[in-house]
């Protein structure tokens, strides 16, 4: 799991942001998932905005500059 603060990156949408929170998420057949709620400050085309993206937690991985 991630904390708050961690950035990540979205491996679908190449969203980068800062973990801000956890939602959850009404499935197929009311099944409910866990969502991570990140504030992006970067997109894939590095077209710099800031909005909130909710996806499933299982979507994001850490992201760290080395």
């Amino acid at each position: 799991m991630f904390t708050i603060g961690d950035y990540v990156l979205n491996q679908q949408t190449g969203h980068l942001g800062k973990v801000i929170g956890y939602g959850q998420q009404i499935m197929n057949h009311n099944m409910e998932t866990v969502t991570l709620k990140v504030l992006v400050a970067e997109t894939a085309n590095s077209q710099r905005r800031e909005f909130v993206f909710e996806d499933q937690v299982s979507a994001w991985v850490r992201w760290s500059v080395v």
